[in-house]
């Protein structure tokens, strides 16, 4: 049976804490392949800052040099909320023969009881908590534990940075960066009247 993790988020900038996740998880479980999913509308966070189309084009940009990472559109397609329990369930419709690892950071580990009918995707699908030293893997769930090299990024830090006018360089892939300049994302309203 091949082995997918599934990495899903806003993506909104990928960067390089998400990249070195899926590697690492990749490597440690022995998968096949990891699909980036885009979310539409994440059930417990705000929409995302930037277009659709250009948070798909930021994940092909990320992961176009690695062979084993492949981007999905499975909860872009779908309007509405993007709720893992339906994802998965279309994904083992068209993937029967597909076990699928569903990647998630240990801060979201400690809101498993809160998410969308819990008790029968833990049935569908493998967890799999990536270890941060500020989070314990505390949960009644079955989760496979994977230890990732510490990596303080996060895609808010990055708009912030930009908003700043300060550089992201070595915090995104070059590919990301420019498509961020190129397009002007995340830029102040006042750098943007500058330019």
């Amino acid at each position: 049976m091949k082995k997918v993790g599934l990495l899903g988020g806003t993506f909104d900038p990928p960067h390089i804490g998400h990249l070195v996740i899926a590697e690492e998880v990749y490597h440690q479980l022995k998968l096949d392949e990891v699909w980036f999913i885009p979310s539409n509308e994440p059930p417990h966070k705000d929409k995302a800052s930037t277009a659709v189309i250009n948070r798909v084009a930021m994940v092909e940009a990320a992961i176009d040099d690695n062979d084993h990472f492949f981007l999905k559109t499975i909860e872009i397609d779908r309007p509405g909320k993007s709720y893992t329990f339906n994802t998965i369930h279309l994904l083992k419709e068209i993937y029967p023969d597909t076990s699928f690892y569903f990647i998630i950071g240990a801060d979201m580990v400690e809101y498993l009881p809160k998410w969308n009918k819990i008790d029968e995707l833990i049935n569908m699908v493998k967890f799999v908590g990536v270890k941060r030293p500020e989070y314990e893997l505390d949960t009644n769930y079955p989760i496979i534990a994977v230890d990732i090299p510490g990596l303080d990024i996060s895609s808010t830090m990055i708009r912030n940075r930009v908003k700043q006018n300060k550089p992201i360089t070595y915090f995104v892939p070059s590919s990301v960066r420019r498509l961020i300049k190129e397009n002007r994302l995340y830029e102040s309203s006042e750098r943007t009247r500058d330019c």
